[in-house]
């Protein structure tokens, strides 16, 4: 039976979707995850059609962006190229970046992002397609808050607010973790809880190569 969490325990509160700290008295656990990925048809940067079935038979991150966010996503991109070189000798790895403003991020921008960040054509796509699709697919199936923001007081660079998670993937098309994307600075000693985050997820990683 899939096991399900509330909602509101996993997806951003404000802006994009930075993580409330944990209990200092509680050692973090990481949430038991079981939810299907539904089917999906995007575009990669490459022109590319990639379906959620290319992906099963590989152990997948999935990430969420936009190329002229100003706020996480740099952040957000630089931890997704940290995993990239960790398992970079690990062929059943891959990392999927899903951009949240396809309107303006386009196949040659997408491009261009990748290729800035040293993204690995064969092992990190940036997918795109149309926005309504993309946002439905971030809060049906990967259960994450995304939305566009409104009002004469959104800037450029700031129209989107969506979840700043990664989400690991197994080889099955299930969600097997869900962990922060980068620090929380408004928390004081923010790394080291973010550290060991990525610990957890990499072991988790590893655990599904198996």
């Amino acid at each position: 039976m899939t096991r399900r969490l509330p909602l509101l325990l996993l997806v951003c509160a404000t802006g994009c979707g930075l993580l409330a700290r944990p209990n200092p008295t509680t050692a973090p656990t990481d949430p038991e995850l079981d939810w299907q990925i539904e089917p999906f048809s995007l575009t990669e940067r490459s022109g590319k059609t990639v379906t959620n079935k290319d992906l099963q038979g590989s152990v997948w991150v999935a990430s969420f962006i936009f190329t002229r966010c100003v706020g996480p996503c740099p952040a957000v991109t630089s931890t997704v190229g940290k995993l990239q070189k960790e398992f970079k000798d690990e062929p059943g790895v891959k990392f999927v970046t899903f951009t949240v403003d396809p309107m303006r991020d386009d196949l040659t921008t997408l491009k261009d992002y990748a290729n800035s960040r040293g993204a690995d054509p064969d092992r990190w796509l940036f997918l795109r397609g149309d926005e309504a699709t993309i946002h439905k697919l971030l809060r049906e199936t990967f259960k994450q808050a995304v939305g566009r923001k409104v009002g004469e007081d959104v800037k450029p660079g700031d129209e989107f607010s969506h979840s700043t998670r990664l989400m690991v993937v197994d080889r099955n098309g299930v969600i097997r973790g869900i962990y922060a994307g980068l620090p929380d600075e408004r928390i004081p000693d923010s790394q080291a809880d973010f550290d060991a985050n990525l610990t957890r997820l990499k072991t988790r990683m590893r655990s599904l190569l198996k």
